[in-house]
This record gives structure tokens, sequence and C-alpha cells, in this order.
């Protein structure tokens, strides 16, 4: 006497298999681009959130079988809704949390957000913005290495990375593992076609190092 697999059982075990490949898949990417940081700030975010709606699908889809009832339609139509739901509370979030961060940041995330808009006073107070910037200098990026490694600046001059080679360099300031901030960055993603510049509006003398590679340092001194 034989006994025969029941229909489907073929496609289920299919359908497990393909779920965990995407799983695995999707696990390591966000794990990668975070290590990495190839992505940083907003555009991580996004990444991840949209990483983790995928992953939400793929366990539903594959492994709880959502379309393949009896009333296919009407779980389909549930499942957006819990994911429209899960946006609205997860942007939503996003959004208060970055609107509290502008209105309670601190004193050098504050700094950096007046220079951004050009806010040299409000109300008679200074806020440690430049009101106008003077002399640019530049830190170059060619074979791995860096150029130069020593800049002495004034108040109020600007200070510009740019990248000649074909991958990226990560400029974090301070010094390996203590990272710091300068004027509320702290680190830019400096690409081959984006050069990344920064406003010397704070004074004393500051390291920093290319974050993929950290053998290469430098440092910058900003005097009245």
């Amino acid at each position: 006497m034989s006994i025969k697999n029941p229909k489907g059982e073929g496609d289920a075990t299919k359908s497990y298999f393909i779920g965990f490949f995407l799983s695995l898949l999707f696990t390591a990417v966000p794990y990668y681009l975070v290590t990495s940081k190839t992505v940083s700030g907003t555009a991580l975010l996004a990444t991840i959130v949209s990483i983790a709606v995928i992953q939400m699908a793929i366990q539903v889809f594959f492994f709880l079988h959502l379309g393949r009832g009896p009333k296919p339609l009407y779980n389909v139509v549930f499942f957006a809704g819990t994911v429209g739901l899960i946006l609205v509370v997860v942007i939503g979030s996003i959004f208060i949390m970055n609107n509290l961060h502008y209105n309670m940041a601190p004193a050098d995330v504050t700094t950096k957000l007046a220079q951004d808009e050009s806010i040299a006073q409000v109300s008679g107070t200074s806020t440690g913005a430049c009101q106008e910037v003077y002399k640019n200098y530049q830190v170059i990026f060619t074979d791995g290495k860096m150029s130069p490694h020593s800049i002495n600046a004034h108040l109020c001059d600007t200070l510009t990375f740019v990248n000649k080679d074909s991958s990226a360099h990560i400029v974090v300031f301070g010094t390996y593992p203590q990272d710091a901030s300068y004027s509320g960055e702290a680190d830019l993603n400096v690409n081959k076609s984006v050069p990344q510049t920064i406003t010397l509006n704070q004074l004393g003398s500051y390291q920093f190092y290319d974050q993929l590679d950290r053998q290469t340092t430098g440092d910058f001194t900003v005097s009245p």
C-alpha cells in the first residue's frame, strides 16, 4: 500500500524554501548597510523601514500563505490595512522625533541649524552661526591618501572635503573610538561627485579621520 503526498505539499515546501531564502537576504542587506555605513542618515532609516515592510510581506505570504485561503481578497485587504496603520504610526513617530530634535536640540546642533538657515542672531542674541564666510580650505582624498593633514584656519572660514577616488570616504570627527562632532556634524559621507563643506564657526583644535581607513587622519585649528 502506497501513501501519496497530499496535494500541494510540494508547493508548500517550495514556498517555505523561497520564504526562508528571502528572509535571510533581507536580513543581511540592512545589516551590511549599517555596518559598512554605505548609506547614512535619513536615507539609511528609509531603507531599513522599507526592508522591514518587505520582510513582513515575505513572512505573511510565504509562511502564513496570505491570499491562498478560501477568502483571499478579504485577507489581502485586511493585510493592506494593517500595513497602512503600521506605516502611519512609524512615519508619524519619525516626524514627531525629528520635530522634537529640531526644537530641543543640543547647542552644537542648534548652531548647525542656525548656520544652515543663515541665522546669526535671534532677538539680539548671537546663535554662534557665521553671518558671512571667508576663505575656503580643501582636504582632498586621492589614491587612498588625504592631503593636507593639518589646516590652520580662522573663524567663519570653510573647510571642504573633496573625494577624487572611486570609492567613498566617511569623515568622522574626533579620534577612534572616541568619536565627536563639530558644529552639529558627526560624520560626512564624501562621495566622488559630492564634496562636503562645513563652516568653521567653533574655535579650537579638532581632529578627524576616515572611518573606512582609520590610519588616514587629520586635524584643523580654528583661531579668531
